[in-house]
């Protein structure tokens, strides 16, 4: 028998889906109800390897990280890795299956994935209490409904009431709530239960008058209002490019424990993935971080990183045309360190042969490390631990480059040369000890009085973060009525607001 569920969809990309639905299964969790994130389909270059070895979105990761339980391959069928603006590769249980153009996935492929959604779904209702499904963009994309599998075609197939969330901050919710309602055909309006407002600024007295008008206008209501917050920040889905503002998350961090700081310079790089592995460095007090595209943005930089990226070769190509593979040059020859994290790794090589990402045959490295690297068609995922610094560590492996290396110092499964280290391993920065053990060797090299805090624990700074999103959901929302919509299904009787779609 299924039981309860839920889907959060939103009246735009980057509404607050994600963060909504992590906080709802932190509330529920610590109800004592067992719950599962899920998510159909994913489209993002931040991602994650389970511990079966499966590939799903880092924000499915979070949410099961939210939600108590281990992250599987069930709770994010369908993940898309933007490889240009017009094809994705397309994984699929957590292994790739082939690189496919927008056009040839939503004309055909996508459609019959339905099913496969749905059982996972499935599984995952049959084994929880509750399954907090995540929508994509907005379910009033009606250009897409016919092969939706994501938003309202998941929602309709498995009946889950559905939440729509809006971010107030960006002007314009009531329109979107009330746009979005009247987009949809007339079945799935009958699934679509209500709203939740996010980032709101304020007295929210007074925008009830707005609340009430929406009651009104649509019959449905609005189940709660999340003030704006700074520091909630997840591990997000990032479309094809990121900002180069605000990609660390804003929080308050304690004062330098020595008398410098350190300043670190992120190499935003085209298609960058993972870049969330420097959010451990920007969770240390007195470490800088901030993302450049500049060669004079790293003249100050004590540490310069090399992050992932889904396009190996265009991202040593974007580093030539902005001179900023010169200005790295010159950083490993004065001694001055740089950390390549895995494309970021193959980039800082010899050489680099291509006849699967790029196809561009054999291409040369920046010569920092004496690595060379040759793309296998067959992924490599992985879950690797270790030690390096003297220090227990463990990450994970997201790549097709095969990296022989031929020399320096063993580093992870890379090497050091000098300053200058590199690895294919993401997340190894979240070991605490080895991230303190690092830090301690840049300052060392950079010549700062950097002293890394000794308590710096970065597993507990993001459970406190996902306590603040439970919070936010506890506090704010009305828990009642969203426990018997997740319980019950969407109210019975919902009006249709015209005009609607076509069914």
């Amino acid at each position: 028998m299924n039981r309860g569920g839920l889907l959060v969809a939103g009246t735009t990309s980057d509404a607050g889906k994600s963060v909504v639905t992590a906080g709802i299964c932190r509330w529920l969790v610590r109800q004592g109800v067992k719950v599962a994130p899920f998510k159909g389909q994913n489209m993002s270059l931040n991602s994650f390897v389970t511990r079966e070895g499966a590939e799903i979105g880092r924000a499915q990761a979070m949410q099961a990280q939210a939600a108590r339980v281990e992250p599987t391959a069930l709770m994010n069928p369908v993940l898309l890795k933007p490889g240009s603006d017009r094809s994705s590769q397309v994984v699929l249980m957590g292994k790739p299956v082939g690189e496919m153009s927008a056009r040839g996935y939503h004309g055909s492929r996508q459609g019959a994935l339905l099913d496969t959604v749905v059982g996972c779904l499935e599984e995952l209702r049959g084994s929880h209490d509750a399954v907090i499904c995540e929508g994509a963009g907005s379910p009033a994309e009606i250009n897409l409904r016919r092969t939706d599998i994501v938003n309202m075609g998941v929602a309709r197939a498995a009946r889950l009431p559905v939440l729509v969330v809006g971010d107030i901050d960006r002007g314009g919710v009531f329109a979107s709530f009330f746009g979005t309602t009247a987009l949809l055909a007339p079945e799935d309006q009958e699934l679509l239960a209500g709203f939740l407002v996010n980032k709101f600024r304020g007295d929210v007295s007074l925008l009830q008058p707005g609340l009430d008008m929406l009651k009104s206008l649509t019959g449905r209501d609005t189940y709660g209002v999340l003030p704006y917050q700074h520091g909630l920040g997840i591990d997000e889905e990032d479309g094809l490019r990121v900002s180069l503002r605000g990609t660390v998350r804003e929080s308050v961090v304690a004062p330098p424990a020595g008398a410098d700081v350190l300043r670190v310079a992120v190499c935003a790089v085209p298609l960058m993935s993972n870049f969330t592995d420097v959010d451990a460095l920007a969770a240390e007090p007195g470490v800088v971080v901030r993302f450049v595209d500049r060669a004079e943005e790293l003249v100050d930089a004590d540490l310069v990183v090399v992050p992932g990226t889904r396009g190996t070769v265009k991202a040593l190509e974007w580093l030539h045309e902005r001179g900023l593979a010169d200005a790295l040059v010159r950083r490993a020859a004065e001694g001055r360190p740089v950390l390549g994290i895995c494309g970021g790794f193959q980039v800082l090589g010899e050489r680099i042969e291509d006849e699967v990402e790029s196809r561009a045959g054999v291409v040369d490295g920046l010569g920092l490390l004496p690595v060379r690297v040759r793309f296998a068609v067959e992924k490599t995922l992985a879950r690797p631990v270790g030690e390096a610094l003297g220090a227990a560590v463990e990450g994970y492996e997201i790549h097709h480059g095969v990296a022989d290396v031929l020399g320096g110092e063993p580093f992870l499964d890379g090497c050091r040369v000098g300053a200058v280290w590199g690895t294919h391993w993401h997340g190894s920065l979240e070991s605490d000890d080895f991230r303190r053990a690092f830090l301690r060797e840049v300052a060392a090299a950079a010549g700062r009085r950097f002293v890394a805090a000794p308590d710096t624990s970065f597993a507990d700074l993001r459970e406190e973060q996902l306590d603040r999103l439970g919070d936010l959901i506890e506090r704010h929302a009305d828990t009642d009525a969203l426990w018997r919509l997740i319980e019950g299904g969407a109210p019975a009787g919902l009006p249709f607001v015209p005009p609607g779609a076509p069914s």
